[in-house]
C-alpha cells in the first residue's frame, strides 16, 4: 500500500508539472526571473537589448518596473527589419522597410533609436502591453478555421487598439485538438469590423514570469506595432525634407 501512495503521490507531481509547461515551439525554459520586466530585457542583450532601449525612450521604465502586465514581447530583429533590413520574398534587401521609404520621400533617414518620436515609440510599443498577468492557460482557444466555435478573446492594448488572442490546439496521433498550444495575437485595425484583416503573429515562448506581469516571446512574424504604413506616415511627419540642402 504504501508502495501504491507512492506511485499516486508522483503522478500527482507530474501532473501537476505538466500543467504548468509552457512552449519554445515545443520545448521548455526557466519560467521564473528574479526582477522585473524591465531587469529581465535588460538580463537578455541577445535578444532585447534595443527593446530594453525603446522602453526608456517611450518613457514606460516606470511602466515596466512597477506595474502589474503581460507584455508580447518583440526581439531586437523586428526593430532591425522595421527600420532597414528586411528582405522581400523576391530577395529585395528595400522591400517595405522605414529607412527606404524615407529615402524614397526624399526624407532624412533614421540613424538612431533617438530620431524617432518617443511619443510614437509609446503608441506602437503599448500595442504590444496589456493590463494584468495572462498565462498561456488563461487564455481561450481559437482555431482560425472555425472563429464560430473557438473564437478566442477580444483585448484591448495599453494603447486602446483591439487585438484577438487565443490558444491553438494541435493535433496528436490523429486526434483534432489533443497537441501542443500554441498562443497567438492578432492584431485587429478595424474595431468596426473586428473578424476582418488580422495581423497573426504566434509565440515563441510563453509564461516568463518576471516579479510584475508575464513575458510572452514572439516570432519575427508581424512589424514593430503591427502596423507598418501607420508607422512610416508619423515617422515621417517628424523628418526633416532633405531636398533644400542638396
Amino acid at each position: 500500500m504504501k508502495n501504491l501512495a507512492f506511485i499516486f503521490s508522483l503522478l500527482f507531481a507530474l501532473t501537476a508539472c505538466k500543467q504548468d509547461d509552457y512552449y519554445i515551439d515545443g520545448g521548455k525554459a526557466i519560467a521564473e526571473f528574479d526582477g522585473d520586466m524591465l531587469q529581465y530585457l535588460e538580463s537578455k542583450p541577445v535578444p532585447f537589448d534595443t527593446i530594453a532601449q525603446i522602453v526608456k525612450l517611450a518613457g514606460l521604465e516606470s511602466t515596466f518596473r512597477n506595474e502589474n502586465l503581460t507584455f508580447f514581447a518583440p526581439n531586437d530583429t523586428w526593430i532591425r527589419d522595421l527600420i532597414g533590413t528586411r528582405v522581400s520574398p523576391l530577395g529585395d534587401t528595400t522591400y517595405i522597410n522605414l529607412n527606404a521609404n524615407l529615402k524614397f520621400r526624399n526624407l532624412e533617414p533614421i540613424r538612431k533609436l533617438s530620431d524617432i518620436d518617443s511619443v510614437i515609440w509609446r503608441k506602437y510599443l503599448q500595442r504590444h502591453m496589456f493590463r494584468d498577468a495572462y498565462k498561456l492557460k488563461d487564455y481561450p482557444q481559437i482555431d482560425f478555421v472555425q472563429k464560430n466555435m473557438f473564437p478566442g478573446q477580444l483585448f484591448h492594448s495599453y494603447d486602446k487598439s483591439l487585438f484577438n488572442i487565443g490558444v491553438e490546439y494541435g493535433d496528436a496521433n490523429g486526434v483534432k485538438y489533443l497537441g501542443y498550444r500554441q498562443l497567438t495575437i492578432s492584431y485587429v485595425p478595424d474595431a468596426s469590423r473586428p473578424d476582418d484583416d488580422w495581423r497573426t503573429v504566434r509565440t515563441s515562448s510563453t509564461d516568463i514570469q518576471p516579479k510584475n506581469g508575464i513575458v510572452h516571446t514572439l516570432r519575427n512574424e508581424e512589424f514593430f506595432g503591427f502596423d507598418f504604413v501607420e508607422f512610416l506616415e508619423e515617422v515621417s511627419l517628424t523628418r526633416n525634407n532633405t531636398s533644400s540642402t542638396k
